[in-house]
């Protein structure tokens, strides 16, 4: 089931100058950008280290680029700071559904494409002690 976690994601209302604090504070480094017009976002993966399965974990730094995304929506409520965890899974669709079933509802009917090419959905936070939870398959090219 799930291996590892893959990412935290932060909401930002500035995404060059949080990726400055978290580079000079704690030496991160930005290993990929990409703005996902799908879910309204611009965003950057911040690698914190690698893991034994080949995969990695990540800060994932995240400022909307239209106000009624949501992330945008939710940084207007909450203001700055962690809006979701996110679990790496080799099989995104086998776990989504195994959790479905333990009465936690998926947000997505079928998983979406994500950062960097992965295959991921969401669970509802209410489901989920108040904590937004993705589930996240990596591509294999990264």
């Amino acid at each position: 089931m799930l291996t590892r976690i893959d990412h935290i994601g932060i909401a930002c209302h500035d995404l060059d100058t949080t990726v400055a604090f978290y580079r000079s504070t704690y030496g991160f480094e930005v290993c990929h950008t990409e703005v996902n017009e799908e879910q309204g976002v611009r965003e950057a993966m911040l690698r914190v280290n690698g893991t034994s399965d080949g995969g990695a974990t990540y800060l994932q730094l995240l400022e909307p680029v239209r106000e009624d995304s949501a992330v945008g929506k939710w940084l207007a409520r909450n203001g700055e700071g962690v809006h979701h965890i996110a679990f790496g899974t080799p099989d995104v669709d086998g776990d989504a559904a195994a959790i479905g079933e333990k009465g936690v509802r998926v947000l997505y009917e079928e998983p979406r494409t994500g950062t960097m090419g992965s295959r991921i959905t969401f669970l509802h936070p209410k489901d989920c002690h108040g904590v937004l939870t993705e589930l996240v398959t990596s591509s294999p090219e990264h």
